[in-house]
């Protein structure tokens, strides 16, 4: 039988900010022992806000320095 392996994943941006995020919010602990799909739908909410927000800010001074 072939040795079954998850495939690793590039990390984007997005996993990143989610997982800074996600440590601002004090959720990691949660995060760790149930994993993502055991948050709340406004905790996952108010994480994809915040991602949304990082990902303006670095794009107009991105804007900003050209």
């Amino acid at each position: 039988m072939k040795d079954k392996k998850k495939k690793e994943k590039k990390e984007t941006i997005e996993d990143k900010l989610k997982y800074e995020i996600a440590k601002e919010l004090g959720l990691m602990d949660k995060i760790n022992e149930v994993g993502w799909a055991g948050l709340t739908a406004k905790e996952s909410g108010r994480i994809g806000g915040l991602i949304t927000v990082k990902k303006r800010n670095m794009k107009k001074e991105d804007k900003e320095k050209q």
